[in-house]
C-alpha cells in the first residue's frame, strides 16, 4: 500500500474515533420546564420535555399539528428519587443544558422543602443560575401543559420567557434562581416569589385556550412559606421598584367615583432613608415617576391628575406594606435598606435577621411626577 495512502487513512480513523463519544443531539431528551410539588410526604416532579425539531427557529413551529412538549411525573421520598424514577420511563438521556424556568408549589413551599431542591440544583454543571423561579396553588400539571397563544413556539411563553411581557406589564418583577439565593442571603432573608394562575378568557373558534398570568408573589423565608400577595393588595409593589417599566394605574377624576381614567406609570428613580430616632427606625420614601394617559373623556387639568396619581401611588404603597406585616413579611427590603445604610444600627435594633416594622415604619411618601398626555394635550380631540 502506498505510504501516503496509509498515513492518510491512520489520520482519518483518529479524527473518527475522536467523535465515538458524542451525543447526537436527536438521541437526547431536552427538559424546558419543571414543576415541584409535595404530597402524601412525598416530592412530586413534573417534567417539560420539548422538541427542537418542531420549534426549529422560527417564532411558529413549522407544522402547527406537532406536538411542541409533553409532560412526565414522577414521585419520590427525595427530589433525586423521583427524577430517577423519571429517568426510568425515558427512551433516551435526558439533557439539563436548555432548562428556563421552575415551579414551585405552594404545598412544596409550606414544606419547607424547596431548599432541598435548589441546593443540588445549583450543584450541577449543566443547570444555569439564570432559571426563572415560580410559585403556584395551581395544579403543577395543567401550569406545565400550557402553549403560547396563536401556537407560537414554546420557548416564547411567558414562564420561560418573561422579560418580554414584563415590558408590558410590569406589576410583578421576574426572579431567577440567582437573585432568590441572593435574597435569601440579605437581610430580612425574604424572597418574594411571582405566583402563577390559569386563566380561560382567550378562545378559537374551536375551543377555548388555558394561559398562564402572574397575579401576585409568594413570600419565602430559609425557614419556609410566609403568604401570599395577590391581587389589588400587591398593586404597590411596582412603585417600589426603579425597574418597572409600564405599571396600570387607574385614578378617579370626580368624588362621584363615576368618572375613571388609566395610565401607564413608569419609576425613574426610588430612593428610601432611614430616619433613626432613639431604639427606633422609621423610612421615608422619595419616587420619581412618569405617568403617560391614554384615552379620556373631557378635558382634564394636569394639576388635578398629579395631585390623583399622588393620592393612589402612596395608597397602594402602604397596602402591600399592610399586607406585608400581615404575613410578617418586609416586601420593601427596608431590613435590608438600613443595613446598607448603617450596619452598626442595624445590628443594634435587628432581631433574628431583621428590624421590628409597624404600620406607621414608613413615615412620608413623596411622588415626584411627570405627567404625558400622548400625542395630544389634555382636552379631547373630539368633542360633541
Amino acid at each position: 500500500m502506498n505510504k501516503k495512502i496509509l498515513i492518510i487513512l491512520i489520520m482519518l480513523i483518529t479524527l473518527i474515533s475522536g467523535c465515538w463519544d458524542t451525543k447526537e443531539p436527536e438521541r437526547m431528551l431536552y427538559i424546558y420546564g419543571v414543576g415541584v410539588g409535595y404530597k402524601d410526604g412525598k416530592i412530586e416532579i413534573y417534567t417539560q420535555i420539548i422538541d427542537f425539531a418542531n420549534i426549529a427557529k422560527s417564532e411558529q413551529p413549522p407544522n402547527p399539528n406537532n406536538i411542541q412538549a409533553e409532560v412526565g411525573h414522577s414521585s419520590g421520598k427525595t427530589e433525586q428519587e423521583a427524577f430517577y424514577n423519571l429517568y426510568k420511563s425515558m427512551d433516551e438521556e435526558l439533557y439539563w443544558g436548555h432548562l428556563a424556568y421552575i415551579v414551585f408549589s405552594e404545598d412544596l413551599l409550606k414544606s419547607g422543602k424547596m431548599d432541598s431542591f435548589i441546593n443540588p440544583f445549583i450543584r450541577f454543571l449543566n443547570t444555569r443560575y439564570l432559571t426563572w423561579v415560580y410559585s403556584t396553588n395551581e395544579p403543577l400539571k395543567e401550569v406545565m401543559l400550557v402553549t403560547p397563544i396563536l401556537n407560537k413556539a414554546i420557548s416564547l411563553s411567558k414562564l420561560s420567557d418573561p422579560l418580554n411581557s414584563f415590558r408590558q406589564d410590569s406589576t410583578i418583577e421576574p426572579l431567577n434562581v440567582r437573585q432568590l439565593i441572593f435574597k435569601l442571603d440579605e437581610p430580612s432573608y425574604e424572597v418574594a416569589i411571582p405566583s402563577v394562575s390559569l386563566l380561560h378568557n382567550w378562545e378559537t373558534e374551536k375551543q377555548k385556550n388555558m394561559i398562564t398570568t402572574i397575579n401576585g408573589v409568594s413570600v419565602v423565608s430559609p425557614k419556609g412559606f410566609k403568604g401570599n400577595i395577590t391581587g389589588d393588595k400587591a398593586k404597590g409593589l411596582p412603585w417600589m421598584d426603579k425597574k418597572t417599566k409600564r405599571a396600570e394605574l387607574s385614578i378617579m377624576l370626580d368624588s362621584e367615583g363615576k368618572r375613571y381614567i388609566t395610565g401607564n406609570g413608569k419609576v425613574d428613580a426610588v430612593k428610601v432613608t432611614p430616619i433613626v430616632k432613639n431604639n427606633s427606625v422609621s423610612f421615608d420614601v422619595n419616587i420619581k415617576m412618569e405617568v403617560e394617559l391614554g384615552g379620556f373623556q373631557g378635558s382634564i387639568k394636569e394639576k388635578k391628575v398629579k395631585k390623583e396619581v399622588e393620592k393612589e401611588v402612596k395608597k397602594e404603597i402602604r397596602d402591600t406594606f399592610k399586607e406585608g406585616l400581615s404575613i410578617d413579611a418586609d416586601v420593601y427590603h427596608l431590613s435590608e435598606n438600613l443595613f446598607r445604610k448603617d450596619v452598626k444600627v442595624w445590628k443594634k435594633l435587628q432581631k433574628n435577621g431583621k428590624i421590628e416594622l409597624r404600620e406607621d415604619s414608613i413615615r412620608n411618601i413623596k411622588v415626584d411626577i411627570l405627567v404625558n398626555s400622548g400625542r395630544k394635550n389634555f382636552k379631547e380631540t373630539l368633542r360633541r
